[in-house]
């Protein structure tokens, strides 16, 4: 009995806010400039262990809209979520880890823009569909070609 093989276990223990915030460094003034808004959208990854089988990933959102080359709004937003992973091998844990959690929190993350736009007083950022998975496979493979950023190979930053 002692010998049989633990159940594997993946549970979201929480999905929150971690963190927010939005700037208009140049208001009032911007907003009554005329011109066409140019939208940067940066995303990055986090993961780290937090308790024996406790995991902590994170995605994060800058957004960056600029009207003729001056900053119209910023929002930074932070998506976290706590995830319990235990009795996985560790060929599966990494892909867990960057692959199917960020995937669980990135629809909040996604809602969370645009809700922060809308409210701001501008038109809704809809931020686009991530493939999570190609993100870790081109990660890993740039990884493999040199030396790893942090040593854990999950995904820190995009």
């Amino acid at each position: 009995m002692a010998d049989e093989p633990l159940s594997p276990v993946f549970q979201i223990q929480r999905i929150y806010l971690k963190d927010l915030s939005l700037e208009q460094p140049n208001s009032p003034q911007i907003l009554l400039e005329q011109g066409q808004p140019q939208v940067e959208i940066n995303l990055g990854l986090g993961a780290e262990p937090i308790a024996d089988g406790v995991y902590e990933v994170t995605v994060t959102a800058t957004v960056t809209t600029k009207v003729n080359d001056k900053v119209l709004f910023l929002v930074e937003a932070k998506q976290g979520g706590i995830f319990e992973i235990r009795n996985i091998p560790e060929d599966q844990l990494q892909p867990i880890v960057g692959i199917a959690c960020p995937g669980i929190i990135y629809p909040y993350l996604r809602a969370i823009v645009s809700d922060v736009c809308t409210r701001a007083g501008f038109p809704p950022v809809l931020l686009a569909e991530v493939n999570f998975q190609a993100m870790f496979e081109a990660q890993q493979a740039q990884a493999a070609g040199a030396a790893p950023s942090n040593g854990s190979g999950i995904i820190t930053s995009v």
